[in-house]
């Protein structure tokens, strides 16, 4: 079960997803804010797992606020909702920690499929958003085939679980891996490697064959 808090400083904004979420079997909103005090409160009383972020709000901006509830619950996921398509905005969202940006115009089934996949450990890009962003070309030399593959596998927001599936490897494996490419690519924590993912590994396409 998903435990979402909308984070908004618009009710009519917070009462359409509401309202769309509602038959969703998997979702429980938790509960509901229109500020940074009032969405710190719920992260406390209400332990979501995981907070779909408006980013233009009045006292302090999402990008801002997510960074504040992530040093407060590092396990959280934070979904960005924006009206703003900029690439810019989505960097500094993801440095940030959030683990995914989504338009506010998109659809419903869009918006859906990036919570859903924000909170099973991968991210999601709205993909005007994601082609301008996947234009550095990775450094192949650097990484074996396999490893191009977990690259690959990680900027389409697969979790350590799904890309073993997917590749038929151990999750040992696969964890195996990513340590190798931050090591590669001097990459700290588990987060640079996302987002480095998510902004270079989708130009080289899908998995390849072993």
């Amino acid at each position: 079960m998903i435990r979402l808090l909308l984070v908004d400083d618009h009710p009519l904004v917070r009462d359409g997803l509401k309202a769309r979420l509602a038959g969703e079997a998997d979702i429980q909103i938790v509960g509901e804010a229109d500020d940074a005090a009032q969405a710190l409160a719920s992260l406390a009383s209400q332990a979501p797992s995981l907070v779909l972020m408006d980013i233009g709000m009045k006292d302090v901006n999402g990008i801002e606020l997510t960074a504040m509830m992530l040093q407060r619950a590092p396990a959280l996921a934070v979904l960005m909702l924006s009206m703003y398509d900029s690439v810019e905005y989505a960097q500094r969202a993801l440095q940030a920690g959030a683990r995914g940006y989504v338009l506010k115009d998109s659809p419903s089934a869009e918006i859906l499929s990036a919570l859903r996949s924000v909170a099973a450990g991968g991210t999601y890009l709205s993909p005007s958003i994601a082609q301008r962003l996947f234009r550095t070309p990775v450094p192949r030399n650097l990484l074996s085939a396999r490893e191009q593959d977990i690259l690959a596998c990680l900027a389409q927001g697969l979790a350590s679980k799904q890309i073993a599936r997917t590749l038929d490897l151990s999750v040992r494996t696969v964890e195996a891996h990513r340590q190798s490419i931050r090591r590669k690519l001097d990459l700290e924590t588990q987060a640079d490697l996302i987002r480095y993912a998510v902004e270079h590994g989708r130009r080289h396409g899908g998995p390849q064959t072993p």
